[in-house]
């Protein structure tokens, strides 16, 4: 049987994403999100957040950076990769997220019940991302410019 190692989430970032260059010109986006966990707590339901580091790498952080800031909803598809170093003598280790695909949520400050208005990706080799609405048309159809659609009042692809 072979290993599975999957991860999709689901929540809002703790911070702007932080865009950096590696010394090979590698392009490397960095942000967290927070996923709240609902659980029981006497007799009412709660919400406990969990924080998880996401790494987006390559045209696709670059990309997608500026849209990735502190309170935005995500939806983030990836796997866990376990980083191990040593600091002043002691064995350190962190698990992240590296996306593979990543749909763009509602703006900040905008309710779960908004639902992801720009889920509508397109496909760069094998992988799923997607600008707000607001964005250039270019990068809402993933290049190739072009008109604009007329706004037909629905926030998703399907009218219902």
């Amino acid at each position: 049987m072979a290993d599975i190692n999957h991860a999709l989430l689901s929540g809002r970032l703790t911070r702007d994403a932080e865009l950096k260059y590696t010394a090979g010109g590698q392009a490397v986006c960095k942000f967290s999100i927070a996923v709240n966990r609902r659980k029981k707590n006497g007799d009412q339901w709660v919400d406990e957040p969990n924080f998880f580091d996401v790494v987006l790498w390559g045209r696709q952080g670059e990309a997608l950076n500026q849209y990735l800031i502190k309170g935005k909803a995500v939806t983030v598809d990836g796997e866990l990769r376990q980083d191990r170093w040593e600091q002043d003598g002691q064995n350190r280790s962190k698990i992240e997220v590296v996306a593979s695909n990543i749909v763009l949520g509602g703006s900040p400050g905008a309710g779960r019940e908004g639902g992801f208005a720009g889920n509508s990706g397109s496909e760069r080799s094998g992988e799923r991302w997607s600008a707000p609405s607001n964005a250039p048309s270019d990068q809402r159809s993933g290049g190739g410019g072009g008109e604009v659609p007329p706004d037909d009042g629905f926030t998703d692809d399907i009218p219902f």
